[in-house]
């Protein structure tokens, strides 16, 4: 079964304005749409009972029940994840007052990346992974702070599977580009705050070319969520160019290394070429040299 904010990320577009407000509500609340009638959460979110009834019809449940089921089953899944990231953030937080900065950063650190990965569905990653490895041609979209893990993932997966591409903006040809995408293509495309109008412009028109596209943001309904066929949430604490990194090159690492096991003869080969090849060009230094 897909969960609740999967099915809103999909279905957003379509919602209604009272509908989106309920959604939304859904989405920061559910703890209390848990165990609340939907009298009450129409109430809470501004909208009404009908329209919290009609959303859930809206997302495919038999009604609110079946929603609110649903929310719960979910609830119970994360409850231990949850008191892991508790106690880790309270760890951190009593750093604060001590002059311990690197016990405070490597807490938060890990709070964060146990958050992401604790999160992360083990369908989910599989269904990342089987895209990524059916691809013919992969193309990585990413700009200001999502530029550096974007070139990190493109820069990673050419050498574990290859035909993979970094979208350089205005460096490259994008009308070209654009023409050459069709249904063999997968577009990833990284989108943190601040939201870059160019990705989510440039990996909407991909995806009207048939491209499937994967998002790696920080929430489903950000810019690139409603318009990606596969979301995967990164919890980046603001700023992201700053202190949001390692989650996010956390769920990176996890995807090209599920690439790497998915598929282990043939990325040992590439990377013995590319080993081979890379002497050819680059000039190294040898141990001998140092």
């Amino acid at each position: 079964m897909e969960h609740v904010q999967e099915r809103i990320r999909k279905h957003y577009p379509e919602l209604t304005n009272q509908q989106k407000l309920a959604a939304k509500y859904i989405l920061a609340e559910p703890q209390i749409v848990a165990q609340k009638p939907a009298k009450l959460v129409g109430a809470l979110s501004g909208t009404s009972e009908t329209t919290v009834i009609r959303l859930s019809y809206a997302l495919g449940y038999s009604g609110y029940s079946e929603l609110q089921n649903e929310i719960r089953s979910s609830l119970l899944e994360r409850v231990q994840k949850e008191d892991a990231i508790s106690s880790l953030r309270a760890a951190a937080e009593n750093l604060r007052g001590q002059d311990d900065l690197l016990s405070f950063n490597l807490e938060q650190d890990v709070a964060y990346i146990r958050q992401t990965l604790g999160g992360l569905q083990k369908e989910q990653l599989q269904h990342a992974i089987t895209r990524i490895m059916s691809a013919k041609h992969i193309l990585v979209v990413g700009f200001r702070s999502s530029y550096a893990p974007a070139h990190w993932l493109a820069f990673a997966l050419n050498v574990v599977k290859g035909n993979a591409h970094l979208y350089n903006g205005p460096v490259d040809d994008a009308n070209y580009l654009l023409t050459q995408i069709n249904a063999d293509w997968l577009v990833i495309a990284l989108s943190f705050p601040r939201y870059v109008n160019e990705t989510i412009l440039f990996t909407k028109a991909a995806k009207e070319r048939g491209a499937v596209v994967l998002g790696i943001t920080d929430d489903e309904l950000s810019p690139v969520g409603p318009i990606a066929d596969q979301v995967l949430k990164v919890y980046a604490p603001a700023p992201t160019a700053l202190k949001g990194m390692t989650a996010i090159f956390s769920m990176l690492n996890i995807l090209v290394s599920g690439v790497v096991q998915a598929d282990g003869e043939q990325v040992q080969e590439r990377l013995r070429h590319y080993e081979n090849t890379s002497r050819q060009i680059y000039p190294f230094v040898g141990e001998t040299d140092m």
